[in-house]
């Protein structure tokens, strides 16, 4: 069991030890984290000694760092969904609900699931470089715990009218874009947070990574922008180009923020990313 201690759901951590010792597991290898980064660290720990199926307590930040740290093994990782964003766990349907999700993680079914890979570190959703990582770096400054999910949408609004960066993107060796970008977004999933689907077409089991910029700036092109992505498809936004492939190289005219699954990175002007096939194994229902 790795936790991060700051999460929240339920009955707490009080409620899973007893629902893991109800379904037969009374002394699990317990560990928890103050913070999502000190996660790794604790897990090799118990993957040396000799966890086969590792609970994860957490978002998709805590997430991200766990399947990072597994990726390439047999180990199964199995979500409890205690984070201010679980797109990852949704997408499975794996609930916010303590019983339905051990159920889920002793009996459901392993799959094996496709990651991304940028800058050294593999990522479950989805990496972002510009106006999203801006805005969860700002929502990760005390803003998640005071304010939860509505966090995401003040800072959006604080970042609305960030100036675009001169931005190359290269897909399978490919020239693909070339001009003044507010984002870039690289997707292993489809969903954002609202539930909005930014790739409409995403899926972790093709070896494919969904790649798209956005250009638009300024409050009325991201409404029009967010509208249709919630309402129709992404890559029918004037503002938005789409496309997938395996391998994905961006240059930055400055350095901009990055941002994995929902975890804010340090500033970058070049980038590398990759499709993973078959890197994790997940329980699902």
């Amino acid at each position: 069991m790795i936790a991060h201690a700051g999460k929240t759901l339920g009955g707490g951590l009080d409620e899973l030890r007893r629902v893991l010792a109800r379904a037969g597991v009374e002394r699990p290898d317990w560990r928890e984290v103050p913070k999502s980064r000190k996660a790794p660290k604790q897990l090799r720990k118990a993957v040396e000694a000799g966890a086969e199926l590792v609970f994860v307590w957490g978002g998709d930040g805590m997430v991200q760092r766990c399947v990072d740290t597994v990726a390439g093994s047999d180990v199964t990782i199995a979500i409890i969904p205690a984070g201010t964003a679980n797109l990852f766990a949704s997408s499975l349907d794996i609930p916010q609900d303590i019983v339905e999700a051990v159920r889920i993680g002793l009996e459901g079914t392993r799959r094996r699931f496709d990651l991304g890979k940028v800058a050294g570190e593999h990522f479950a959703v989805m990496a972002g470089v510009g106006f999203d990582a801006a805005m969860i770096d700002d929502a990760d400054k005390g803003m998640k715990s005071r304010a939860g999910k509505l966090a995401y949408f003040g800072t959006a609004v604080r970042h609305v009218g960030d100036d675009p960066v001169k931005a190359t993107v290269t897909v399978d060796g490919q020239e693909w874009f070339s001009g003044p970008a507010t984002c870039v977004l690289l997707g292993n999933i489809g969903t954002i947070a609202g539930g909005i689907e930014a790739f409409d077409d995403a899926s972790p089991f093709d070896g494919r990574l969904e790649v798209g910029v956005s250009t638009a700036k300024g409050a009325l092109q991201w409404a029009r922008t967010l509208g249709r992505m919630a309402f129709g498809r992404t890559d029918t936004s004037p503002f938005v180009k789409v496309t997938s492939g395996r391998k994905v190289r961006v240059r930055f005219a400055e350095p901009v923020l990055l941002e994995l699954d929902g975890g804010a990175r340090k500033p970058v002007r070049k980038l590398k990313a990759k499709a993973v096939r078959s890197a994790v194994t997940v329980a699902v229902p």
